[in-house]
C-alpha cells in the first residue's frame, strides 16, 4: 500500500515525496538537527507544506492566494502541525518581501516556474533563499508529456506547435505559460549556482493510463505506483513525462 505519509494522489506525488524526504532526511544527519527551516514557494494549500511539517520541520509557504493560504491554515490545523506552518502572501518575484535570504535549509519550488515571467529569476531567488548548504526541490511541467498528450488526443497540430514554440505551449488557449526539457530545467539550476543531484521524470504513465483501469482492476494502482518510481530516475523517460523533478544542491552538500 501507499506510504501513508506522502501527499494526497500519490500517484502524482510519490517520485517528488519520496526524493524529497531522502534529501530532507540527509540534511538532517548532516547539520545534527532534528527540524529544518523549509520554505514552500508557491505552496498553495499545502499539498508538500503539510505532510513536511508532520516530519518535524519548521515549514513557510509563500502563495499569492488569500483562499489557498486559508485553506493551508485549515490543512495544517487539522493536521495537528499549525504551529509548525507558516503561511505569508506573496510570490516568486517579490520572495525577500517577505522572507528572508538564506535563511533555509531547503527551499521547495513547485508548479511555479510555468507561470513566472522569467523562470531564471525565479530559480535564482529560491537559491538565494537557501543556507550555504541548502537543497532546491524543483518541480515544474515537461514538454515531451504535454506534446505527447495532445498527440494521443488528436490534436495532432497543437502537438507540432507546442514541439516547436520556445515555450513549449500548444495554442491560445494553452493555460500554460511556459513547459520545460529536462536539459533546461538543469540548465536553469546550475546557472544559478547549484549543482544537479537528481533529476526524475514525474506523471510518466499515470496521465496516460484510464482511471477506471486503476480503480477497478485489483492490484493496479499499486502495480502503476510501482512503474511510475522504476522509470522516474530513467532519462528515457524523462522525455514524455508530464513533469519534471530536479534536485539541487550546494557544492558542498552530499549527493544522493
Amino acid at each position: 500500500m501507499p506510504d501513508p505519509m506522502r501527499p494526497r494522489a500519490s500517484l502524482r506525488t510519490a517520485v517528488v515525496w519520496d526524493v524529497l524526504q531522502d534529501a530532507l532526511d540527509r540534511r538532517v544527519k548532516a547539520t545534527g538537527r532534528e527540524s529544518l527551516d523549509v520554505l514552500d514557494s508557491g505552496g498553495g494549500s499545502g499539498n508538500f507544506a503539510v505532510p513536511v511539517a508532520r516530519l518535524g520541520h519548521r515549514v513557510t509557504v509563500v502563495d499569492p492566494s488569500p483562499n489557498a493560504l486559508f485553506a493551508l491554515e485549515r490543512r495544517a490545523a487539522e493536521a495537528g502541525v499549525a504551529d509548525r506552518v507558516r503561511g505569508v502572501q506573496g510570490d516568486t518575484h517579490g520572495l525577500f518581501d517577505v522572507v528572508e535570504r538564506g535563511g533555509y535549509d531547503a527551499v521547495l519550488c513547485h508548479g511555479v516556474l510555468e507561470y513566472v515571467d522569467d523562470p531564471a529569476e525565479g530559480v535564482r531567488n529560491a537559491v538565494a533563499a537557501l543556507r550555504p548548504d541548502g537543497v532546491l526541490s524543483l518541480l515544474a511541467a515537461g514538454l515531451g508529456g504535454a506534446v505527447l498528450a495532445r498527440a494521443l488526443a488528436g490534436h495532432f497540430k497543437e502537438a507540432q506547435q507546442a514541439l516547436g514554440d520556445p515555450d513549449g505551449r500548444w495554442g491560445e488557449g494553452d493555460p500554460v505559460p511556459h513547459r520545460f526539457t529536462a536539459e533546461q530545467l538543469a540548465a536553469l539550476v546550475e546557472g544559478a549556482g547549484l549543482r544537479v543531484a537528481a533529476v526524475h521524470g514525474v506523471r510518466v504513465f499515470a496521465d496516460l493510463v484510464p482511471g477506471v483501469l486503476v480503480d477497478t482492476e485489483p492490484g493496479a494502482l499499486e502495480a502503476l505506483l510501482k512503474l511510475e518510481e522504476t522509470a522516474a530516475a530513467s532519462p528515457a523517460f524523462h522525455a514524455v513525462a508530464t513533469q519534471l523533478h530536479v534536485l539541487g544542491e550546494t557544492q558542498g552538500t552530499d549527493g544522493a
